[in-house]
């Protein structure tokens, strides 16, 4: 399967799956360097903290093998699909904007927290990101909810998802994901793709 796929789709399942691997191995070493901290939190000094690079490095690191599966097989649907109509280039800008402005927003969203720091992993701001692009560039493709089973075309998918996100958001649902860096990840999608409008 992973042989039928463009290029960069296949590196990038890879190598989320590769570090799922190593996290086996090293997971609280990896988690604690690699995973996105919020900035130092006073009174909590013996934490882990953010680091630069963890803006990116985030996202290659999940959660449990559930969260793995269910953001590689969204990388498997809309990555290959765009990948296949604007190259691996663009591909590439977008997820990594996506993961980067995903992260900003989560360490934005927690900087207005005092509680423990808990470390953001996952691959879902790019995820969200190519969620949004697809929305855009294939709005009446049928996409189908997984609870309901509903096919909806992909612009009001995206657009009910990204709803949903907010008011998860906002009143704080389901505690432990990390809605704000999931839409954080559609607004840097937006951003680029708003800046390939504008140089074309």
């Amino acid at each position: 399967m992973l042989a039928n796929l463009p290029p960069l789709t296949r590196i990038l399942i890879i190598a989320n799956i590769l570090v799922f691997l190593a996290q086996g191995l090293f997971g609280p070493a990896l988690i604690a360097w690699f995973g996105l901290w919020p900035l130092p939190v006073p009174g909590f000094a013996g934490y882990p903290s953010f680091l630069p690079w963890q803006l990116l490095s985030y996202g290659f690191l999940h959660g449990g093998l559930t969260h793995l599966l269910f953001n590689m097989f969204a990388l498997y649907m809309f990555g290959s699909e765009l990948e296949r109509v604007f190259g691996s280039r663009r591909l590439f800008n977008l997820y990594f904007v996506s993961i980067v402005v995903g992260g900003l927003t989560q360490l934005l969203v927690l900087s207005g927290t005092d509680g423990v720091p808990v470390p953001t992993v996952g691959a879902s701001a790019g995820v969200f990101g190519l969620l949004l692009a697809f929305g855009l560039f294939f709005p009446r493709r049928t996409l189908v909810l997984l609870f309901p089973p509903i096919p909806l075309p992909a612009w009001l998918f995206v657009t009910l998802y990204g709803l949903l996100e907010l008011l998860l958001g906002v009143f704080s649902s389901q505690s432990g994901v990390a809605h704000f860096a999931h839409l954080g990840g559609m607004l840097g999608a937006w951003l680029v793709i708003r800046q390939w409008a504008r140089r074309r």
